[in-house]
C-alpha cells in the first residue's frame, strides 16, 4: 500500500508540465504583470493570481493538462473550476460566465473549461478570468517577511511567470 501511494505521488512530478494562456486569443498584454500578490486587494488581502481581461463569453482554456477536481460557485470567485496539474499544482479559474467541464474530467492544455465572465465579486467589473496556481509544497525562495501574508505566498506560484517564462501559446 505504501509503495502504491509513493508511486502515485511520484507520478505527479514526472508528468510534463505545459503552459498555455488560459483565455482564447489572449496575450500577455491582456493582464497586468505586477498584479500577482498586489496589496491591498479586497477581502482576500492580496491578489493571489492574475486577471486576464477578455470579452464576456470568450473561451476559458485549461492552462495545462490536468484532472478537474472541483467545479462550482463561491461568493468571491463566482463560477470556478479547480484543476490538478503536474507537480501537484492546483490551477484555479474564476469569475466564469459558464462552466463547460465536470469534476473527474481529464483536460488537455487548451481544452475549453468555461467562458470568461464577471461572476462572484467581479460582478459589475470588466469581464475577466482570474487565474491562480497553488502548490502543496512551500516555495521557500518566495518568502519575503516584509510582504503582507508572506507565509501564504510560499504556497502560490506567480501565474505571470508560469505563463511567460514557458513561452505559453
Amino acid at each position: 500500500m505504501v509503495l502504491m501511494l509513493l508511486s502515485v505521488f511520484m507520478v505527479g512530478w514526472f508528468i510534463p508540465e505545459t503552459a498555455r494562456i488560459p483565455v482564447s486569443g489572449a496575450t500577455a498584454a491582456d493582464w497586468h504583470p505586477q498584479s500577482f500578490w498586489h496589496y491591498p486587494w479586497g477581502r482576500s488581502g492580496t491578489h493571489k493570481g492574475i486577471d486576464i481581461f477578455a470579452a464576456k463569453g470568450t473561451a476559458a482554456l485549461a492552462a495545462t493538462d490536468g484532472l478537474v477536481i472541483s467545479t462550482g460557485f463561491d461568493s468571491l470567485g463566482g463560477n470556478y473550476v479547480l484543476l490538478l496539474g503536474a507537480k501537484w499544482r492546483f490551477h484555479y479559474y474564476a469569475h466564469l460566465q459558464s462552466i463547460d467541464t465536470s469534476s473527474g474530467d481529464w483536460l488537455k492544455a487548451g481544452s475549453v473549461l468555461g467562458k470568461v465572465g464577471d461572476s462572484g465579486n467581479a460582478q459589475g467589473k470588466p469581464p475577466h478570468l482570474h487565474y491562480q496556481i497553488q502548490t502543496i509544497f512551500p516555495q521557500w525562495a518566495q518568502y519575503q517577511a516584509h510582504q503582507p501574508q508572506a507565509w501564504k505566498k510560499l504556497f502560490y506560484i506567480n501565474p505571470n511567470q508560469f505563463l511567460t517564462q514557458r513561452k505559453a501559446s
